[in-house]
C-alpha cells in the first residue's frame, strides 16, 4: 500500500498470504510518481529495495535491522515517524467489513473491493 503525505491511498499491490510484503516492493515503487521519500519499516531493509527507490528518485527512509552492521546515513528518524500514515490508512480500510474479513476469495475481486474502498476514502475528502 502506498499513500501520500496526508495518508490518502495512492496505489497498492495484492499478494498471497504467504508472500512477504517486501516481494511486492518493486511493483509499488514503480507505481509511485513524484515522491521524494520512500518510507518503509524494517521488513523492507534490503539493498535491492533501497537501490530501486533511489533509481525512482526517492530517498529510502528505511531503518536497518537490529543485526545489521551497515551504516544508515540516509535514515531520518523524524521522517520515519510519518510511517504511521500508512498504518492509519490500513485502519480506515478495515472499517469496510468485506475487506477486513476478506469476503472476496479471489485476488481479482478483493482488489476491486479495495479499489472501491480507496475511492470512497477519496470521495469523502471532497466534502
Amino acid at each position: 500500500m502506498a499513500c501520500d503525505a496526508h495518508g490518502n491511498p495512492i496505489d497498492f499491490e495484492v499478494t498471497g498470504g504467504e508472500v512477504h510484503d517486501a516481494k511486492a516492493a518493486p511493483q509499488v515503487i514503480s507505481k509511485i510518481e513524484n515522491a521524494t521519500n520512500f518510507i518503509a519499516d524494517k521488513g523492507y531493509d534490503s539493498e535491492e529495495i533501497r537501490s530501486q527507490a533511489r533509481e525512482a528518485g526517492m530517498n529510502p527512509i528505511i531503518p536497518r535491522k537490529s543485526n545489521s552492521r551497515k551504516e544508515n546515513p540516509e535514515f531520518d528518524a523524524h521522517l520515519y515517524k510519518m510511517r504511521h500514515l500508512v498504518e492509519n490508512l490500513f485502519a480506515r480500510l478495515k472499517h469496510f467489513r468485506g475487506i477486513a474479513t476478506r469476503f472476496e476469495k479471489t485476488a481479482r475481486n478483493f482488489k476491486a473491493m479495495v479499489y472501491l474502498a480507496c475511492t470512497i476514502i477519496w470521495i469523502k475528502l471532497g466534502r
